[in-house]
């Protein structure tokens, strides 16, 4: 039968003391991590999470900082139309498939008596919502312990084998596994603020790391 410590070793490089203090060094340093995007209520929390695949949080705020002034709630989305959409997003990519996206999931909200759906299936069962979206919707408007693996998630998961895997599927899957659930509400935010802002794809910021004597990406290299 196989022991709890090979069972960890099987998903991560860390063991559970050092996968303890990393997220507990993250709980010290950001006790209430915040995402990056700016919205003003549900709809445009989903709307701006739909606007990120692709593309960073700054481009989206960017575009939103106009569009949510104009459009905030599925009807008055709906009013703007695809076409004037397209012209506030065209800067983001993919502008032409998410303009049209959210303006089918706009109708569908719409109908739902503008109640953005609490359950993973509902959620990616709107045009333009896939498993990231979905699981990063649940985790900030609903506090579900759920973790959205975005480009930067994935990157970190392999980089320093926290949670190796070759699909984003199979890293979230070991995040879960292996993250303390006191933790994993929070886990989502701390991942990606940590591969955005130190962990950086091009010349990570190694010296500022808070998690440097714990990190095997050194071991690796």
């Amino acid at each position: 039968m196989m022991n709890k410590k090979s069972e960890i070793s099987e998903k991560t490089l860390y063991t559970k003391d050092e996968i303890e203090k990393i997220f507990y060094r993250f709980s010290i340093q950001n006790p209430n991590p915040k995402s990056d995007l700016i919205y003003t209520n549900l709809y445009t929390l989903l709307i701006a999470v739909v606007l990120s695949a692709r593309t960073s949080d700054k481009s989206v705020n960017k575009t939103t900082k106009t569009l949510f002034k104009i459009a905030d709630t599925p009807e008055k989305m709906l009013h703007l139309g695809e076409n004037k959409l397209s012209h506030y997003i065209h800067s983001i990519g993919l502008w032409r498939k998410k303009a049209k996206n959210i303006i089918a999931l706009s109708k569908i909200i719409l109908k739902k008596n503008n109640q953005i759906p609490h359950r993973y299936e509902s959620l990616t069962s709107l045009p333009g919502v896939g498993r990231k979206t979905a699981n990063v919707i649940l985790n900030i408007a609903f506090h579900q312990p759920t973790i959205g693996v975005d480009t930067h998630i994935f990157r970190i998961a392999n980089r320093i084998g926290f949670a190796p895997g070759k699909t984003f599927k199979e890293v979230e899957n070991k995040l879960l596994q292996i993250t303390p659930h006191r933790y994993l509400k929070s886990a989502h935010q701390w991942l990606v603020l940590h591969g955005r802002y130190l962990c950086k794809a091009r010349q990570p910021k190694c010296t500022k790391c808070i998690i440097l004597d714990i990190c095997k990406a050194r071991i690796n290299d």
